[in-house]
């Protein structure tokens, strides 16, 4: 079934002219190199490169596609768009993982409000491919929640990939670690969850859910994470039974999906925090207007004594241009707040965490931030694509505005992001 479904639909288009840089975009101490429409498939999400010889090339899961993209990416100033890989119908298939050849790739159903149909079929789960080959990838196995699937994975290789999972008999997501020792036989290893999640335990909650990924440390014996509305920090010396040794609570005051990710900053005691802002469109199915909810915040966190995480600094809120026709990115349309930062940097070809922090703002773009002195954090450049031409998926619910998505950056110091309604931008510090 797994194999019909996932068809190869797209064909090589070497020799293809680079797609232009489209304009409208504003920039401060960053530019332009690179764009690729996908060959029509706009909309991608997660990123994942990764060189082989001479090569290099990004993967993609798509928001509104089921399916993931292939491109090369040798030449960062002319993308070349590959293939398009067809996957299970009616499921979201934006999240990838990606470490030596094996490549995992999340299964979920489609929300109804984000085009899916309750009533038609969906998979659900973690595909695992061998990606020897960079092109022509061969799928190896199929581990399956039993519910709903898996909304995020983290994978920085060895044994275990982690996944922010629906699973029976449980409330909202939670963290599972499934063993691909043998990656044609994944399965389950140890899980974690906040009390109050299982079914049966008291007081229950139902507002409270793994969004992932957990960050695991180089030795494998801790795990980082943002779990809801707190930064959880956890010992996995026995990884199928993982034990609390901190956590410092978010919300409240904080906002939207308080703790989204966590980054740890090699080398020093710190984390990087940020939530997902949400709202952006007031909707019939009560979607409110951006920034109604409390601050959603992106912050540097002291874990000195991983007992007891301490809030360090906050970062301070995107200014727009300007030029710019609104007074500030509440007023802009879509949603406003953080999203994404770069958490591939255990790939051998993603640029190694230090002091930089890129982070996408979804209306405002690509931020970055200096955090050499970690208690003041300084914007020191930023990147907002232009205005979409045309509407590929459902959101944002209100005006059709930039939603800059996911970000990655290369070994090369190429930038990549990418946009609900855009293909896939390249651009470069300037500084």
């Amino acid at each position: 079934m797994i194999a019909r479904l996932l068809i190869i639909s797209g064909l090589l288009a070497a020799g293809l002219r680079a797609d232009p840089f489209p304009s409208g975009w504003a920039a401060e101490n960053m530019k332009p190199v690179g764009y690729s429409s996908l060959n029509g498939h706009g909309g991608a999400f997660k990123i994942v490169v990764r060189r082989v010889a001479d090569k290099w090339y990004a993967y993609l899961g798509h928001f509104w596609e089921s399916g993931w993209l292939v491109l090369d990416v040798t030449d960062a100033g002319n993308p070349k768009f590959i293939k398009f890989i067809a996957g299970p119908d009616n499921t979201n298939t934006y999240q990838v993982e990606l470490h030596d050849n094996l490549l995992i790739t999340a299964l979920q159903q489609r929300p109804t409000n984000w085009g899916g149909d309750p009533k038609r079929p969906h998979d659900e789960g973690a595909l695992i491919w061998d990606v020897s080959d960079p092109v022509n990838w061969k799928l190896l196995s199929h581990w399956k929640t039993g519910a709903n699937g898996i909304h995020r994975i983290g994978y920085p290789g060895g044994r275990y990939f982690n996944a922010a999972a629906t699973m029976p008999g449980f409330r909202g997501q939670i963290l599972v670690f499934v063993d691909i020792s043998d990656p044609n036989s994944p399965r389950e290893a140890g899980r974690w969850w906040m009390p109050g999640q299982k079914e049966g335990e008291t007081p229950a909650r139902s507002d409270i859910s793994f969004h992932g990924p957990a960050i695991i440390s180089a030795d494998g014996n801790k795990a980082y994470l943002g779990y809801d509305r707190s930064v959880v920090i956890l010992d996995l010396h026995d990884i199928s039974k993982p034990k609390q040794i901190g956590e410092l609570t978010i919300s409240p005051p904080f906002g939207a999906l308080p703790a989204h990710d966590v980054l740890p900053i090699p080398g020093k005691p710190l984390l990087f925090l940020h939530g997902e802002a949400t709202g952006g469109g007031d909707q019939p199915d009560g979607t409110p207007p951006a920034c109604t909810s409390p601050l959603t915040i992106a912050a540097v966190i002291d874990i000195q004594n991983e007992t007891r995480p301490r809030l360090m600094s906050v970062f301070p809120t995107p200014v727009p241009p300007k030029n710019a026709p609104y007074a500030d990115f509440c007023d802009k349309g879509g949603r406003f707040g953080p999203h994404n930062t770069n958490l591939e940097y255990h790939l051998p070809d993603v640029e190694k965490q230090g002091d930089l922090i890129y982070l996408t703002y979804f209306n405002a773009g690509l931020r970055l931030y200096n955090i050499k002195d970690p208690r003041l954090p300084q914007e020191v450049g930023w990147f907002l694509p232009p205005p979409p031409v045309k509407r590929y998926g459902p959101l944002p619910y209100d005006k059709l505005v930039s939603q800059t998505e996911d970000v990655l950056v290369d070994s090369r110091g190429n930038v990549y992001i990418t946009d609900k309604n855009w293909g896939l931008f390249i651009i470069r510090r300037t500084e």
